[in-house]
């Protein structure tokens, strides 16, 4: 769904304030020495494009609560990004996914800068780790220096814990459930956690929170928020199996060589014949599955309705979404952008 010129405006403002942010504090960090270059080039390059949801669900949690657009705002959104690509890097790493948006992956391309070292791979990972944890403190330290007054800062410091708290809580689970009975309930607990709570919730009730509002608007909050959050990952999942790589930056092969808890694949299990589960244990975390133990992973998903099952989720989901929205009673500019937001999520294919 294309943009509307208001929301391509924030995206532009947030990426303004994130380019500079990151100049500077990668400059700053390549000082130390002049070996930090290729760690330095890695910070600017996990910070670099993307939709900046998580800035604009934080921006509209502001706005709802009645206050004016805001310079200083932006900037504390805009942080919520940096704490976003400190966990696609580690979710890369913990995935080992070579690639992201059709670029090498951060462990992948400092791995390549150090050829020619012994432990090369090893290196490149042990750099991409300590890159996602300094991002996380970047996106703290940028909070808190976004020039809003302390006391509003102060309202928002406890929801910055528990985002990443929960975030964390969320990748945990991913691993201990990976390669464990596929499960749809415990499937979606991951993507509460993992994805809906950090990449919606958690923006809208911190920028609520900045502008001081009420507990009924943060409670809407999570009516709206949790849903659509869901069926933002939910759609993922499909598009991870079904959706083009080059409009999604990953391969379609990731989630089945990584025998991922997905609700697709959980579904997809409770469906399947005793034959199609001997044959999907064969495949699902195969790491050298090839295009063809794909296609009939693809095949067994279409046979048992798995894909269908996931769009009712998803449907559901927005239902809700667009449904707590209604009852919120926000003013007319927050609603909008709010309401195209869910409409983007459930139409996306990237």
């Amino acid at each position: 769904m294309p943009e509307t010129p208001e929301q391509a405006l924030l995206r532009t403002r947030v990426d303004a304030v994130l380019q500079e942010f990151v100049r500077e504090e990668a400059d700053r960090f390549a000082a130390v020495d002049a070996d930090l270059l290729p760690v330095a080039e890695q910070l600017s390059v996990a910070v670099a494009g993307g939709k900046r949801l998580r800035a604009a669900f934080c921006y509209w949690g502001w706005r709802a609560a009645g206050q004016p657009d805001s310079d200083a705002l932006v900037r504390a959104a805009a942080a919520m990004e940096l704490l976003h690509a400190a966990a696609v890097v580690h979710d890369d790493l913990i995935d080992e996914s070579p690639t992201r948006h059709g670029v090498p992956s951060a462990h992948a391309a400092l791995g390549a800068a150090l050829g020619g070292r012994a432990r090369p791979l090893a290196g490149g990972r042990a750099l991409a780790m300590l890159t996602g944890d300094l991002l996380i403190a970047w996106a703290a330290q940028m909070f808190l220096s976004c020039g809003l007054p302390s006391a509003y800062l102060s309202r928002a410091r406890d929801l910055w814990a528990v985002m990443a708290r929960e975030l964390i809580a969320g990748e945990c689970l991913e691993v201990l459930r990976t390669g464990a009975p596929p499960d749809t309930a415990r499937s979606l607990q991951v993507i509460r956690y993992k994805t809906a709570k950090y990449t919606v919730e958690h923006p809208l009730h911190i920028g609520g929170a900045l502008a001081g509002a009420p507990g009924t608007l943060m409670e809407s909050f999570t009516s709206y928020g949790l849903p659509l959050g869901e069926a933002f990952q939910l759609r993922d999942d499909l598009l991870g199996l079904f959706g083009d790589p080059e409009r999604t930056g990953k391969s379609n092969l990731d989630d089945v060589r990584g025998n991922r808890p997905t609700a697709l694949l959980a579904e997809t299990w409770s469906a399947s014949t005793s034959a199609e589960r001997r044959e999907l244990r064969g495949l699902l975390g195969r790491r050298g599955l090839d295009r063809e133990g794909l296609e009939r992973v693809r095949a067994i998903m279409l046979r048992t309705g798995a894909p269908e099952r996931i769009e009712e989720m998803i449907t559901l989901r927005v239902r809700a979404a667009n449904d707590a929205l209604a009852r919120a009673d926000l003013p007319h500019g927050a609603a909008e952008a709010l309401s195209l937001m869910v409409a983007s999520a459930a139409a996306r294919q990237s």
